[in-house]
């Protein structure tokens, strides 16, 4: 019996020693990594962040043991690490391996503890692993971490003034009521969680400024994937809604995106302004971005683009639209709408359209017609006026004349000129759109046929400036956005813009009748 047991030990000796000689302990062997940073997105603090992963591989011929994972803050990092199915407790892990040729994945996260800073914190911290051989490799750490005043529940019952230097963070409805004015102060943010909406029964004033705008949007912060922020992808929050009784409400240089619904309008009563909206943007909505319900509407100087539905939404009311800029250049599936989509009626339901007022504006898209009218031939007697002036229309020219067209273009392609040549559509911005990235610009180009085509007097009257305060010229540009002048560009003529008759938002304008 004792000499089986001596053979036995002889045996686990041999293969201890031979299990040894597996494992590299030469500092010429390194582990290489997938990445040579971690860099966590910006997220709220005191949030955790979504998790990221780590490869780490084995080049060697030999296994290479690492007895030691750690983070360089120990247990103080803000940032959480799994090592091949082993959490690093207090920032410390041991005894780990990889096999010749092979791999481990870690996986990390990050929670910033919350603080008084008014703007995003960066976050570092480096993982550490000490192979064997003494050696001791780094991967870098890194994370933003913005605070926020978090809003849950929240009903303004009296004039209240939100005006915090930190985001608000708004988990649910945001709700004014009746009788009740909320103002938000120049440079106001707002972070709205999924589903989470402004609601307004009684009065919104945004007072934001060309230096300090309000800016309105979800509250992901951090990517779909590289390069591409959650916050270019819409449908992250549920928009804003103005009710029925709600009146007198302003919005002067607010940003408004990447919501489900933009701006929606409640019937009302006509004869009371409802909103006024200066020197603004909607972008980015699945569906309508400043849908319209019989109400009285004032929208100048603004950019309102890419909706899933129509850009622009009137069924009814008294609306105008100075000095705008719509295009409906929406590219996720799902879209169905128009740049301009108006009408007196809605299924059964009688809407009298008093006036639809479109001047020095452009109202465009991918589409060749983008501009789309319904009148009720049911009720003929129903209200349906419209004005357009001084526009560039993305819709086919009307072949018959009509004098509620005055100095309008038609955004549409010749059939005898190549479409790489066609200053139309998304040819009328610069620079040119980066549909890869999401990235949209809509100033215009100064080849575009809107440069130069304005109404002086419509300028001089509403909006002397542009959207980012550049003064508009004797011969003023269509659209919110003056064009940049280049070395290359052309010389504008002074012949007046033709006067030409309604387009198919006058030809779509033909009456269409309610089934």
């Amino acid at each position: 019996m004792q000499k089986v047991v001596l053979l036995l030990m002889s045996l686990l000796l041999v293969t201890s020693c031979l299990k040894d000689d597996d494992y590299t302990t030469s500092a010429n062997d390194k582990l290489t990594f997938s990445r040579d940073t971690v860099a966590v997105d910006t997220i709220i603090s005191g949030t955790p962040s979504k998790t990221y992963s780590l490869t780490i591989y084995n080049q060697a011929d030999k296994a290479i043991r690492i007895p030691q994972i750690m983070l360089g803050k120990g247990g103080s990092s803000p940032f959480y690490v799994n090592a091949d199915g082993t959490q690093l407790v207090n920032g410390v892990a041991n005894g780990f391996e990889i096999a010749r040729k092979d791999s481990m994945i870690v996986y990390v996260m990050a929670n910033i503890p919350s603080s008084d800073a008014d703007d995003a914190v960066a976050v570092e911290d480096k993982l550490c692993f000490q192979t064997e051989s003494g050696l001791m490799q780094e991967v870098v750490l890194t994370a933003q971490g913005q605070n926020v005043i978090t809003l849950s529940g929240m009903r303004i019952s009296q004039n209240t003034t939100l005006d915090a230097t930190k985001p608000y963070r708004v988990m649910d409805s945001l709700v004014v009521e009746r009788g009740a004015e909320l103002t938000l102060a120049p440079g106001t943010r707002f972070l709205f969680h999924n589903k989470a909406a402004l609601i307004v029964h009684g009065t919104l004033h945004i007072d934001g400024s060309r230096e300090k705008p309000v800016t309105l949007r979800g509250d992901r912060l951090d990517l779909m994937f590289k390069n591409q922020p959650y916050d270019r992808a819409p449908g992250l929050w549920n928009g804003i809604v103005l009710k029925s009784q709600s009146y007198g409400n302003t919005i002067n240089y607010a940003d408004i995106h990447s919501s489900t619904n933009g701006l929606c309008v409640d019937s009302s009563d006509i004869s009371r302004s409802k909103l006024k909206m200066e020197n603004s943007i909607i972008h980015n909505t699945t569906n309508h971005a400043l849908n319209l319900r019989m109400a009285n509407v004032f929208v100048g100087n603004s950019q309102i683009t890419n909706a899933g539905g129509d850009c622009v939404h009137v069924r009814g009311g008294d609306v105008s639209l100075v000095h705008c800029t719509v295009g409906r250049f929406y590219v996720f599936t799902g879209g169905y709408g128009h740049a301009l989509d108006f009408a007196n009626f809605d299924g059964d339901v009688r809407l009298p359209l008093h006036n639809l007022y479109v001047a020095n504006s452009i109202v465009t898209g991918y589409q060749d017609d983008e501009i789309i009218g319904g009148q009720n031939t049911n009720f003929e007697n129903d209200a349906f006026n419209y004005n357009f002036a001084y526009s560039l229309l993305g819709t086919p020219q009307p072949e018959k004349p009509d004098d509620r067209i005055e100095s309008c273009l038609w955004d549409t392609r010749s059939t005898d000129q190549a479409e790489a040549d066609s200053i139309v559509h998304d040819k009328n911005f610069t620079p040119a759109f980066n549909v890869d990235h999401l990235l949209f610009y809509f100033t215009l180009s100064p080849y575009s046929p809107a440069v130069g085509q304005a109404s002086p007097s419509i300028s001089q009257q509403y909006y002397p400036y542009d959207r980012t305060g550049a003064p508009r010229t004797a011969r003023p540009d269509m659209g919110c956005y003056n064009h940049a002048e280049t070395a290359e560009t052309p010389k504008l003529t002074t012949t007046a813009a033709p006067h030409v008759s309604s387009t198919h938002c006058v030809q779509s304008l033909k009456p269409t009748r309610k089934e």
